[in-house]
């Protein structure tokens, strides 16, 4: 997977979550494409089916949905195992990581029929703890959402987890309002996980309108970073209004991939093109009026001046005193090879 070789060379892992922004191959064609332009390394799923994922007393109250009854809506946009097989078969031509969050062990043993690489456990199964055993147990990678959870209630799925044996585990920091808004984002709440669990990939699952969000988490220190993803933020369906756009998602990757660069190693020294700049833009001594040889330097016949080329602020104490070796003007730079 490219998430073993994001996290190996710290860099971030951008997932292109489509889920729920499509009903054809033709729509998900048009993503996987888009998001393999864009330069993401995933694209995933949501695999369910309405009657195992909700009763017909759930509803939803988000924003994007209003109060609607949540079997209706998953019923509309729940994928056949014959359109997930075309979905991954085509995102692995495209050479892009693929794999899906099932919401029921059915869901599972089809993906598993796929030979899905990896499992997204969604903010709704978080606390789900026979469910985490279950897909825990197949050893293999682990993105736990952590959506509507406290701090412990992720320790305890986490333990879950690896008491069946997996280790390959990521945690995101999620927010399940959508759309999500800058008031209830909380990115510190993702360093909380960092502090907690420092021995997992930790990252961020955005639902905010927009990109700034992800941006500022890639900065934090994500790991990881999911944004829902669409071809178009005006089709029909609850998530598409807060999914980035194909030249949203470009900018986010490219924005990431610039930060990588510009964080550098945190090692705090001057930058191998500064170093020209170190003499040209730092000052030295230079003199305010002629002298001649044998003139002893004093601290009336020189100012601090750029450039950086000759005696140093933090070495007058040592200049001062010593005599010129030769005729110099005003304004020449002072070096110790002036002096004597």
């Amino acid at each position: 997977m490219k998430m073993n070789e994001a996290i190996e060379n710290k860099t971030v892992y951008v997932i292109a979550e489509i889920g729920g922004n499509f009903t054809r191959f033709e729509e998900a064609k048009i993503m996987i494409d888009a998001a393999a332009e864009c330069g993401c390394d995933a694209v995933k799923l949501q695999t369910y089916r309405a009657e195992t994922l909700a009763s017909r007393e759930a509803f939803f109250a988000f924003e994007t949905t209003g109060n609607i009854p949540q079997f209706e809506m998953f019923r509309q946009y729940e994928i056949d195992e014959r359109l997930h097989k075309k979905i991954f078969e085509y995102a692995q031509e495209k050479n892009l990581d693929i794999f899906s969050t099932p919401s029921h062990r059915t869901d599972v043993e089809m993906l598993e029929r796929l030979g899905c690489v990896a499992y997204k456990i969604g903010s709704d199964d978080a606390v789900n703890i026979p469910f985490l055993r279950e897909v825990a147990r197949l050893g293999k990678p682990v993105i736990l959402a952590t959506g509507m959870c406290t701090l412990d209630e992720v320790e305890m799925s986490v333990n879950a987890m690896l008491e069946e044996g997996c280790r390959d585990i990521s945690i995101l920091h999620a927010i399940s309002l959508y759309p999500t808004h800058s008031e209830d984002v909380n990115l510190n709440a993702m360093l909380s996980l960092k502090r907690r669990f420092p021995d997992f990939p930790v990252g961020y699952s955005d639902h905010t309108l927009g990109i700034t969000a992800c941006i500022c988490a890639a900065a934090m220190g994500a790991e990881i970073i999911e944004k829902h993803f669409t071809y178009d933020k005006n089709a029909d369906g609850p998530d598409h209004i807060h999914s980035a756009d194909p030249k949203e998602m470009k900018q986010l990757v490219a924005m990431i991939r610039e930060f990588e660069v510009m964080r550098g190693t945190g090692i705090k020294m001057p930058a191998p093109k500064e170093l020209v700049s170190r003499i040209n833009n730092r000052k030295s001594m230079v003199l305010n009026r002629d002298v001649k040889c044998g003139d002893r330097l004093t601290r009336d016949c020189f100012d601090m001046k750029r450039p950086g080329s000759g005696i140093l602020p933090k070495d007058v104490e040592f200049a001062v005193g010593k005599t010129f070796a030769r005729d110099m003007q005003k304004e020449n730079v002072v070096s110790w090879e002036d002096l004597k």
